[in-house]
């Protein structure tokens, strides 16, 4: 299903229609009015140059929902004075990529115009939908601009990428939310000035979008509308919640409740209550906390907390940070409840960070001492002249790959820093150090 879109022979933006939804109406119209990625719109920025340029050119817009990846591509139509044309992935196939190409090859030699090809999520077209544009491209019968939400580089085709410029959009900022919703409030496109928001329905909505500037603006329409149909002028958070259906989370994440919540997160979970652990990352997630500092503190937990009487706590913390960067939000709350889950059921061990305490606090205290001669480095000329590695045991040579040995400095021999637990994996791990160290301590 593709839809047309013909900039006026004035050269002037299209009429908008008013009973467009709001994100429609308040779509840019140039490339100054777009609000935030700045890293590909400033002055010497590639995609301002390939516009002012007017050059052909293919791009692949990547980044989250709502962060103008479609604006972008019908402001590149209007700055272009190009025929526009877009398709969505989730709707058409080889014969309507066809149809276009054939429309755009008609166009260019009839009327001299080139035409911009708009595919919305081609992550969702198969590599044969894919490969049928390739030649297209390549002969710049379009220009292609294709949106998506997916790594590109494992969701669009080789050729395809090679022939396109990749650009990563990032979500906008509060400033740039804050900045949009402005603008709706004033503008003749927008809302006109029929109401005015409260400041803690702003910083509502600012937590509702998540960076996403057509979320942020559905949501402003939505209470906006509320609030004329209750006969006010003034969208407060009361009437806001009411329209977007989703309680305001009392929750500043630059305050005091940032670090309580997040304290009390980490504290639930050391103390093996799960739902209470559910409970405050709901809380941080539904404020809009940076999903990447909830995934390094669950991180943090699983070495400071659980360490070794689950070592494979810290391997789902970490999967759920890299997921989390992967998938991104809203998805991504599901592997930080995956690893919130784990590491509070889990057993507990501090174990390992008493020992690296401990450890750290012999070296700044001046326990340290040469390194026995056996253990220093005998892989450089003159190393075995200074008796390096000469009474070095290697463990392989032997039956059960361990031998007696002095490996700490002397002002630390005998000195014990982990002292496993008897909890979960700990309990076996405590039995085999406590042979291993007699092994190794048999020549004192």
């Amino acid at each position: 299903m593709s839809s047309l879109f013909d900039a006026p022979e004035d050269g002037g933006p299209a009429p908008v229609d008013p009973g467009a939804p709001l994100a429609v109406r308040m779509r840019p119209r140039a490339l100054d009015e777009v609000v935030g990625q700045q890293h590909l719109l400033g002055e010497r920025a590639p995609l301002r140059r390939l516009v002012e340029s007017d050059e052909p050119m293919s791009l692949v817009l990547y980044g989250p929902p709502g962060t103008g990846k479609t604006t972008l591509a019908h402001v590149i139509s209007l700055a272009t004075s190009r025929q526009f044309v877009q398709l969505s992935a989730l709707d058409s196939g080889v014969k309507e990529v066809r149809a276009v190409i054939t429309a755009a090859k008609r166009e260019l030699t009839y009327a001299g115009r080139r035409t911009v090809l708009f595919i919305d999520e081609v992550h969702r077209f198969s590599k044969t939908q894919q490969d049928s544009l390739l030649s297209a491209v390549e002969d710049r019968i379009v220009s292609l601009i294709a949106a998506t939400t997916e790594n590109p580089f494992f969701s669009v085709v080789s050729p395809l990428l090679s022939r396109s410029l990749v650009l990563a959009l990032q979500p906008l900022s509060d400033d740039d939310i804050r900045a949009v919703l402005k603008r709706a409030l004033s503008s003749e496109r927008g809302l006109d000035g029929a109401v005015t928001l409260t400041e803690e329905a702003q910083a509502h909505l600012v937590r509702v979008a998540g960076g996403d500037a057509r979320k942020a603006l559905t949501a402003l329409e939505s209470g906006a509308g509320a609030a004329v149909a209750a006969g006010t002028e003034v969208l407060d958070l009361e009437t806001l919640e009411t329209a977007v259906a989703q309680a305001a989370v009392r929750y500043d994440r630059q305050g005091d409740q940032h670090y309580d919540v997040a304290s009390a997160l980490i504290k639930s979970i050391r103390g093996s209550d799960v739902d209470a652990a559910l409970h405050y990352l709901a809380r941080m997630v539904e404020a809009g906390e940076d999903p990447r500092f909830i995934a390094r503190r669950l991180v943090i937990s699983a070495s400071e907390d659980i360490g070794m009487a689950d070592p494979t706590a810290l391997l789902t913390a970490v999967a759920a940070a890299d997921a989390v960067a992967f998938i991104g939000m809203p998805e991504g709350h599901f592997p930080l409840a995956h690893a919130v889950v784990h590491l509070a059921t889990a057993p507990k061990s501090n174990a390992v960070t008493l020992a690296m305490g401990e450890s750290v606090a012999d070296v700044r205290a001046g326990l340290a001492g040469p390194v026995p001669p056996g253990l220093r480095d005998a892989h450089y000329a003159g190393a075995k002249k200074l008796g390096h590695g000469k009474t070095y045991d290697y463990p392989h040579a032997h039956p059960d790959g361990v031998v007696p040995q002095q490996y700490p400095p002397d002002a630390l021999i005998g000195k014990d820093y982990y002292r496993p637990t008897n909890r979960g994996a700990e309990a076996r791990i405590g039995e085999r150090l406590a042979k291993l160290r007699a092994i190794i301590r048999r020549t004192r």
